[in-house]
């Protein structure tokens, strides 16, 4: 069971998972202080709460996932685009990657279960 969860979860190295962390406590806390600021006396619920804090942890992996498929599909390919236009499209990606993480992660761990299982024979 240790083994399965340092193939997975420790797959991704330190460095990436704290950037891609970092970048997922955006949400949450964009979403919490949105709650909270309608009405004082408000109350999140449970599974609210838990959905939020099981996709912060999921994000990196989530990304990960997103970052393998693009750079499959764009290969070497560089384009020059409007620094605006970049930076919202990168925006909407982290929204996605972060609210569809409980469900994109998966195939990330799956995936770094079998390379890094790969990788011990």
């Amino acid at each position: 069971m240790k083994q399965i969860i340092a193939k997975t979860f420790g797959g991704l190295t330190r460095q990436y998972y704290v950037r891609q962390f970092l970048f997922g406590l955006i949400f949450p806390s964009i979403l919490v202080f949105g709650f909270y600021q309608g009405d004082p006396q408000a109350s999140m619920s449970v599974g609210a709460a838990a959905l939020f804090i099981a996709n912060t942890f999921l994000y990196p992996y989530s990304r990960f996932v997103y970052e393998s498929v693009i750079d499959f599909i764009m290969g070497d390919n560089v384009f020059w685009v409007n620094a605006f236009m970049m930076l919202t499209v990168k925006f909407v990606t982290i929204a996605l990657c972060w609210s569809l993480a409980i469900f994109i992660a998966p195939v990330g761990l799956v995936y770094l279960y079998f390379y890094h299982s790969r990788q011990a024979q």
